[in-house]
Order: structure tokens, then C-alpha cells, then sequence
């Protein structure tokens, strides 16, 4: 016969669910004591088996009873340790809330719809992945034009790409609503191009106005006083020079005279330097004709600047590759409250 009070002893006497384990094994076990005992009952006459069996099932079921007890209080005294041993404390101490800034990009392109909304202009936008034609063929921009190259220009399948300026909305919004038109369109812009004034994805804005007897003084007006609104100055001395641009006949791009020092800009008839700013022109009247307009009719004038250059000369940024990092210490520095709202009044200066 077993000795009940030892096994229950070994039982209680356990310290852990290894421990505790090792008892099971050697009671219940292939050869624990048991099980041997259980093995005996072979040997005995009828009336031995149904006493000491009897016996042996009751012993049995007290075990598992109070080994089922300890294993579910050691189990929770191991897991208290480990959570006294592996706690986190979590009385850190508080973080001040930090302001979060309106990007200068951002900003910049709510102070120009605001502007051009008051000299009459509609903004348009279009797609960032376009076809050939309304980047390149409707913009008068020859099959051996370098700009077709792999080398400035993100091809996609299908034979379409990235367009690698916002004069494509200008095609499709001759298209869609023909003529007189009066518009500006803003958007990215993709060309493969990295330094500190190019990246290869940059912000665009341009300028199209297309009407009967509209001139390059029209043009000229139009720009001054859009320079002025923005710069917030009455005195912005401006020059054009003579260029090249497949989409305009004349060409010509605008310089702003300034001086820049300490990283800032300074307009007026004083300045140093002469700046170059942007690129306009006549529309080209090839580029009327693909668009079903009659040159001999209607003329009008078109312009392109890239914002993140007007961003950057507002504000003293030197590096326009800043303007796409994280660093919330550069935004904190040239970003905006939320609350402020360009108008054509006081424009976007920063406090």
C-alpha cells in the first residue's frame, strides 16, 4: 500500500511547476508508485481488488485535485514575481505639448491662389502622370528636344510620364473649356535633377491668359503686380531678357533687382545683383493650333515660376532640399501658425 500523507507531503512541499512536475511523474508516472500500485491490483483475489482499487481511485483523485490547486498557485505566484522583477515604470515625467507649424510651402501656395484669384485667374489642376502630347507635342516641344530625355524626364509604363511641368493643365484647359481662358495651375512637378536649388521633385506655378489683342505689356502688368503683393513692396525694378522656350514666341525670363545678405533678401533700385525669377513669353501659336485655336484670332501670354524658389527667396531659405526633410526644428523655424491667412493686403510675412 502507498503511503498517502508522503505523496501529499511531496506535493505541498513543492516550490516551483518544474518541481511540482517531478512529483507528478514519480506518482503518476510509468513507474510511479501509483501506477505501480495500480499494476498490483492484477495479482489480487476479486474481493481484494474491489477494496484496495476503491481505495487507490479515491487517493488518486485527491492528487490530481490538489496538484491541479498547486500548479494554478504556483503559476500565479511565478507570474507575480516576473511582473515585480520585469515592471515598467510608467510615472515618466510630462512632456510639454509641442505646436505643430503650417508647412512654408504650404502657406506660400495659399498667398498665390490668393493673389492671382484677384487679378482675375482661375486655378486648374491636372494629373501628375501624363502622356506625351499635352507635356511635350501640344507645347511645341520638338522630338529632339533635350527635355525628352532620359536624363530629365521620369518615363512610366505605357509610354507615359511624369510630367516634368504644370503647362500640360494649360493644354487640357483649353481643351476642356476653349477660349478666352484666364488661369494659373499649381502642382508638383517631376525632373531628374538634385542640389541644393534642384530637387527632383519640385512645385510649380503658371499663368495663362489667352484673349483677343491681349500684348507682352499685358504680361508685364500682370507680373509687376503680382511682385509687388508678394514681396509686400512698391518698388520691385524689374528687367526682361530675351529667351528661348518652345511654347513661346517671344520669350523672355524676368529678373527682380535685390541684394541678398545674411541669407536675405532685399528688393529695390538700390540692389547689387539682378535675379533672375522666371520664365514668360507669347504663347506660341503652334501651341494654339493643337488645340484648335486660331492664332490670327486670339494671342495671350504665358508664365512659370517654381515655388519653391519664390519660398525661398521670401524667406531666406538657402537650401531647397530642406523644404522635403523632417526636421521639425527647420519646420518651427520658417512654418506658419495655423491661423495665419495670406491675403493681398498684408500678404505672408512671418511674425
Amino acid at each position: 500500500m502507498i503511503d498517502k500523507n508522503l505523496i501529499l507531503k511531496q506535493i505541498n512541499d513543492a516550490k516551483t511547476t518544474e518541481e511540482l512536475e517531478s512529483v507528478k511523474v514519480s506518482i503518476l508516472g510509468k513507474n510511479g508508485v501509483l501506477t505501480t500500485a495500480l499494476k498490483e491490483l492484477g495479482k489480487m483475489s476479486n474481493e481484494e481488488r474491489k477494496t484496495v482499487g476503491a481505495e487507490l481511485n479515491v487517493i488518486k483523485e485527491e492528487i490530481l485535485r490538489l496538484m491541479e490547486e498547486k500548479k494554478s498557485s504556483l503559476e500565479m505566484a511565478e507570474i507575480n514575481a516576473k511582473l515585480e522583477s520585469e515592471k515598467i515604470d510608467i510615472t515618466l515625467t510630462k512632456q510639454e505639448p509641442h505646436n505643430g507649424y503650417v508647412h512654408p510651402l504650404s502657406k506660400v501656395k495659399e498667398e498665390l491662389a490668393q493673389i492671382f484669384a484677384s487679378l482675375g485667374f482661375k486655378v486648374e489642376n491636372g494629373p501628375d502622370i501624363e502622356d506625351d502630347f499635352h507635356n511635350f507635342t501640344a507645347l511645341n516641344v520638338p522630338s529632339f528636344h533635350p527635355a525628352r530625355s532620359m536624363q530629365d524626364t521620369f518615363f512610366v509604363d505605357g509610354g507615359n510620364l511624369l510630367r516634368t511641368q504644370t503647362s500640360s493643365v494649360q493644354i487640357r484647359s483649353m481643351e476642356k473649356t476653349g477660349v478666352p481662358i484666364k488661369v494659373i495651375t499649381m502642382g508638383r512637378v517631376y525632373r531628374s535633377d538634385w542640389d541644393a536649388t534642384h530637387t527632383p521633385m519640385f512645385h510649380q506655378i503658371e499663368g495663362l491668359y489667352i484673349d483677343k489683342n491681349i500684348t507682352m505689356a499685358h504680361l508685364k502688368g500682370c507680373l509687376l503686380d503680382f511682385l509687388k503683393i508678394f514681396f509686400e513692396t512698391d518698388e520691385v525694378p524689374i528687367q526682361f531678357r530675351p529667351s528661348y522656350f518652345p511654347f513661346t514666341e517671344p520669350s523672355a525670363e524676368m529678373d527682380i533687382r535685390c541684394t541678398i545678405e545674411n541669407g536675405e533678401l532685399k528688393i529695390g533700385a538700390n540692389g547689387k545683383r539682378w535675379l533672375e525669377i522666371l520664365g514668360c513669353g507669347m504663347v506660341h501659336p503652334n501651341v494654339l493650333k493643337a488645340v484648335g485655336v486660331n492664332p490670327d484670332e486670339y494671342q495671350g501670354f504665358a508664365f512659370g515660376m517654381g515655388i519653391e524658389r519664390l519660398t525661398m527667396l521670401k524667406y531666406g531659405i538657402s537650401d531647397m532640399r530642406k523644404c522635403f526633410e523632417t526636421d521639425t526644428r527647420w519646420l518651427s523655424h520658417y512654418g506658419f501658425e495655423a491661423n495665419d491667412i495670406p491675403n493681398i493686403i498684408t500678404g505672408l510675412s512671418r511674425k
